[in-house]
């Protein structure tokens, strides 16, 4: 009896140890979460980065950070977190139009995945709102941008009718119309007169598209205009727009430029003198960490994100305040 009792003993104590064993390896596992971005160079992207590995550091998972500035680079990136051990990625995509290849490609791969900034259409042009979704809220960000700029003209004392207004455009993206849209609606609640606004189409979304616009605009104000406000829907479209008007002639007190994303804006804040006035700096730290958070839950509990998490936390950051603002968020070096 003792015997067959101590071998009883002994294969439960074996069975007990290896059912330890087995839970501690399993609760050691390494998780890894893909975050792939469109434009890895750009501060803001890196930020989102740098606090999705904070994220990671202090839940306890790996993010795998890729760069994927085309299609191709990112079909082929989802591949490779599969074959890496990912369970789930983060996408700001280089095209919100890869929305369903990127969609099925996941499925393939038996990955989940969550937009991040730019939200994915289909083949219609309607948003994926089955995707998870984190980002802007474009509109309303565009109007907190646009009441910025009416505030501080009202501050210069400017007179609405030696005031125009020149606003870069670039409506083949839905966030960059919502964000323009916005702006113009929060100037003419300000009292800014519609008919003294001029819209002008980009043809790329960077400094040279955005001055080019503006010159084309430019050339179409009565000789009464005496000051300017430039919107866009980012920092480069609004400074280009600025360079143009320096090269018009016109002085940087006649100028109100307000950009969105404020990591772009740093160096032309560090200018003593700028018709770039400041910029709505909005929150890739908090975005960065909560998509890479978000995506770490839904891997490891099934708890899935919110269809869509509207982000509209904006600061202006002026000369006077960039640097503290930017410090605050570990973006000042």
């Amino acid at each position: 009896m003792f015997r067959r009792h101590g071998i009883r003993s002994l294969c439960f104590a074996a069975l007990t140890a290896g059912a330890v064993g087995f839970s501690s390896l399993s609760s050691a596992e390494e998780v890894k979460i893909g975050f792939l971005v469109k434009q890895p160079e750009e501060p803001w992207f890196q930020t989102e980065w740098a606090f999705a590995e904070k994220a990671g550091k202090e839940h306890g998972f790996t993010v795998l950070k890729i760069a994927v500035p085309d299609g191709e680079k990112t079909l082929a990136a989802i591949d490779s977190l599969a074959a890496n051990g990912a369970k789930g990625f983060v996408i700001c995509p280089p095209d919100v139009a890869l929305g369903p290849a990127i969609v099925a490609k996941a499925k393939l791969n038996d990955l989940k995945v969550m937009a991040v900034d730019d939200r994915f259409v289909d083949a219609k042009g309607e948003f994926m709102e089955e995707v998870p979704y984190l980002g802007m809220a474009a509109f309303e960000v565009g109007q907190k941008q646009g009441a910025a700029m009416a505030e501080e003209a009202k501050k210069r004392g400017w007179d609405w009718g030696e005031t125009y207004a020149v606003v870069n455009t670039y409506n083949e993206l839905d966030t960059g119309k919502r964000r323009t849209d916005g702006s113009v609606d929060a100037l003419k609640k300000a009292g800014f007169p519609e008919d003294h606004i001029l819209f002008t189409a980009q043809k790329t979304l960077d400094v040279p598209g955005s001055m080019d616009a503006t010159n084309s605009a430019l050339v179409k104000l009565p000789r009464g205009a005496k000051n300017l406000i430039i919107g866009g829907m980012n920092d480069n479209t609004v400074l280009g727009g600025v360079r143009a008007t320096e090269s018009a002639g016109f002085k940087a007190e006649n100028v109100i430029g307000i950009g969105i994303n404020g990591t772009d804006a740093i160096g032309e804040l560090k200018k003593p003198n700028s018709g770039f006035f400041g910029s709505m700096l909005p929150s890739p730290h908090i975005e960065g960490y909560e998509t890479a958070r978000m995506m770490f839950e839904w891997v490891t509990t099934g708890k899935e994100p919110p269809k869509y998490t509207a982000m509209d936390e904006v600061t202006l950051i002026t000369r006077e305040n960039f640097q503290q603002e930017l410090e605050k968020i570990g973006l000042w070096n």
